[in-house]
């Protein structure tokens, strides 16, 4: 069951795609962050979702929004995939404990051993505001994100 809106996002400590730490707990009181979690690194939807977000990053950026995507895959499949993509946020690992992350947040698939593709949009006091947890298949519409964010 993924957290509900009007809960205090689960905090975490994960290494992104060049190996620094990132916790959400780093963005409170000064970013809203979308987190987003996604199968696996190159696949065919994974991608096509992580570069509309790319192609579309001061959609975020200027709504003073921290975009971070989570996987279950290595950091260095992570930072193979973000220099291949030309992807500049962050891309973190939620490899080891494998999916401890992704089931804080509800949305590990225990029987395929990755995350469902949840993303959650938390405020900059960490509390989820707007969420959509769609199938492995289901590619999710950046825009909803967009329109999330505008109401906080």
């Amino acid at each position: 069951m993924a957290i509900e809106v009007g809960s205090k996002a689960p905090d975490f400590e994960l290494k992104d795609n060049h190996g620094a730490t990132v916790r959400l707990s780093d963005f409170h009181g000064e970013k809203n962050v979308v987190l987003l979690f996604y199968p696996f690194a190159f696949t065919g939807v994974c991608t096509g979702e992580l570069c509309s977000l790319r192609d579309n990053l001061p959609q975020f950026t200027d709504r003073d929004t921290q975009l971070l995507a989570v996987s279950n895959d290595s950091i260095h499949t992570l930072r193979v995939f973000a220099e291949q993509e030309g992807l500049e946020y962050p891309l973190l690992s939620d490899f080891w404990p494998h999916g401890n992350t992704s089931r804080a947040y509800g949305v590990f698939d225990e029987d395929k051993g990755c995350a469902l593709r949840g993303t959650f949009v938390i405020d900059k006091e960490g509390v989820v505001r707007w969420t959509v947890v769609n199938g492995l298949p289901d590619a999710r519409d950046l825009n909803e994100y967009v329109k999330a964010l505008d109401t906080l």
